[in-house]
């Protein structure tokens, strides 16, 4: 039986999708932000099936996200191929608040997305959101927004700061920008106008934006010219894809893709999208990747092969296929590498948080910084990917001083986190707490919902988290294998992008793994064996 294309097809934190295509095989570059290595890379050969392919911005050379704020780092990538090599386009974002964002951004090219990848090549800081786009003729042409430092610090809607779309050629040989930038793109009266993606056929330049802002007014606005350069005319609907006047649609910020055709002639477009948990404006998940099947009208316009610009879950694929099964994400830790749906935070020198040589078998998490620290803490996690789900892992670790902890979290960033940690308490010994931070904008300040006076002995302890929608339950088992919660049914539904600042303030989504922290600076290990995540299918 042939299946369907079930959005997203890229469930947790994967947003801004970049759709490449190579023959017959489909890339999408997605951000990571604050998350380390940078961008990820997805292959299918049928818009179906997606495996992780590759995280490309894998050392100090090419990202140190060192000292970043929380949803700054790895803002919306954009992969091409031509010439034979892959082009990824990214920006580094080093600042949030305030009228500047001291946004970068760099080339980096590869033979094959595996690698192994060039060092970057600066291209400039005048806006994020950069895409390199190959002409027919053979010129290139950096497209990216332009950024306004002069709006006033802390406006938001149709916000002036968002100044249009600068077009500039890239002297690739050179690696250079040459000739003057030139603002082609205004954007829509909706505003806020960033992600701009070229297309060209039938002699039309067609360039996608997003708009609205990254929230629930969230849109993929599309305009076309006959020059490059414009004046670019908007679609007759305005805008392809949004959700916007469709609050009940499952399916919900919907906005900021690239259009891709496949060998013969069918076009699909990526977009981002969020599903916000049921009586909730609030998306644990965060910004998920979607994608839909359009058709060119009679005008030469394109248009949702639904119709209508709301995103539908069920898309069919460009040809019969069968989905994969999805096996149980049991995981051992081998000497070498992470398994591949593991990051960590901001540090481009993971041998300073973690190592899987130590101790073979267990993954040594090495105590630095606190758990909300911008530089170094040692923090491995995946994603969730799953409203509904459990992970258990084994840790061992044997703190001396309240000032040391490691454990288990479900982690959104500094300020909105729950964690069960192994620790010490004056007159108990090793202990369990729970350290939690329940969307403190922008203080962080953390709160501790159970006390520290459960004593735990000596030896390894396995740690467990359960989060069913907007419930979190957090339990340990010691050596007679026994589960017990531990500490109050939690708020699951402040680890996403809405709670706290705000949908406009954080934009990434939930991660669950393996924390240690050391205030006292003596970089005490804490080795975790296993780590079985099990997640419930929403079919």
């Amino acid at each position: 039986m042939s299946a369907t294309i079930r959005n997203p097809i890229l469930p947790g934190f994967n947003p801004d999708p970049s759709i490449c295509r190579v023959g017959e095989d489909y890339y999408i570059a997605t951000s990571t932000f604050e998350w380390y290595p940078g961008v990820q890379i997805h292959h299918s050969r049928d818009l179906v099936n997606w495996t992780l392919a590759a995280r490309p911005l894998d050392r100090a050379s090419l990202l140190d996200l060192r000292g970043e704020p929380d949803s700054c780092g790895v803002w919306a990538p954009c992969l091409s191929h031509a010439e034979g090599k892959f082009w990824l386009v990214y920006t580094d974002v080093k600042r949030f608040d305030g009228n500047f964002k001291d946004a970068h951004n760099y080339i980096v090219t590869a033979p094959a997305i595996d690698g192994p990848w060039s060092e970057r090549v600066y291209v400039n800081s005048s806006g994020f959101d950069p895409s390199l786009f190959h002409d027919d003729d053979g010129r290139k042409w950096f497209v990216n927004m332009l950024w306004n430092h002069r709006d006033p610090a802390g406006a938001h809607l149709r916000h002036p700061a968002f100044f249009g779309i600068a077009l500039q050629e890239w002297d690739a040989a050179a690696g250079r920008l040459i000739g003057e930038a030139k603002n082609v793109f205004p954007g829509s009266p909706h505003g806020f106008v960033e992600g701009p993606h070229l297309f060209k056929r039938n002699g039309w330049y067609y360039l996608t934006t997003a708009e609205g802002g990254t929230g629930y007014d969230h849109a993929v606005t599309m305009a076309r010219s006959r020059v490059i350069d414009g004046p670019y005319a908007l679609h007759p609907n305005v805008h392809l894809i949004t959700a916007k006047d469709a609050p009940a649609a499952p399916l919900q910020r919907a906005g900021h893709g690239q259009m891709v055709e496949t060998p013969d002639g069918q076009v699909y477009h990526t977009h981002l999208c969020s599903r916000p948990l049921p009586g909730l404006r609030r998306s644990p998940l965060g910004r998920e990747t979607a994608i839909q099947k359009c058709v060119w009208g009679d005008d030469d316009w394109l248009y949702l092969a639904d119709g209508g610009p709301v995103p539908s879950v069920a898309v069919p694929p460009p040809f019969p296929t069968a989905a994969a099964p999805k096996a149980r994400a049991r995981r051992g830790f081998s000497p070498g590498r992470l398994p591949p749906e593991f990051q960590w935070l901001r540090t481009p020198h993971p041998e300073r948080i973690f190592s899987l040589d130590d101790r073979p078998g267990w993954l040594r998490l090495i105590g630095r910084e606190s758990i909300g620290s911008w530089f170094e803490q040692a923090l491995v996690a995946r994603r969730q990917e799953h409203f509904v789900y459990r992970v258990e892992t084994e840790l061992d670790f044997a703190p001396r001083t309240f000032q040391q902890a490691a454990g288990l979290t479900a982690y959104y960033n500094r300020y909105k986190f729950h964690a069960l940690a192994v620790s010490w308490s004056e007159g108990v010994g090793r202990t369990l707490t729970i350290l939690s931070c329940a969307g403190d904008y922008p203080e962080g300040r953390l709160s501790f919902p159970a006390p520290d006076s459960v004593a735990v002995g000596d030896g390894p302890i396995k740690l467990a988290v359960a989060v069913d929608h907007a419930r979190l339950q957090f339990a340990y088992a010691l050596a007679d294998g026994v589960w017990r919660d531990f500490g109050p049914v939690l708020d699951a539904s402040i680890v996403s992008d809405e709670a706290g600042g705000g949908e406009h303030r954080s934009f990434t989504g939930a991660f669950v793994g393996m924390f240690a922290f050391d205030a006292s600076g003596a970089a005490a290990p804490a080795d975790f064996r296993d780590f079985d995540y099990q997640g419930a299918s929403e079919d």
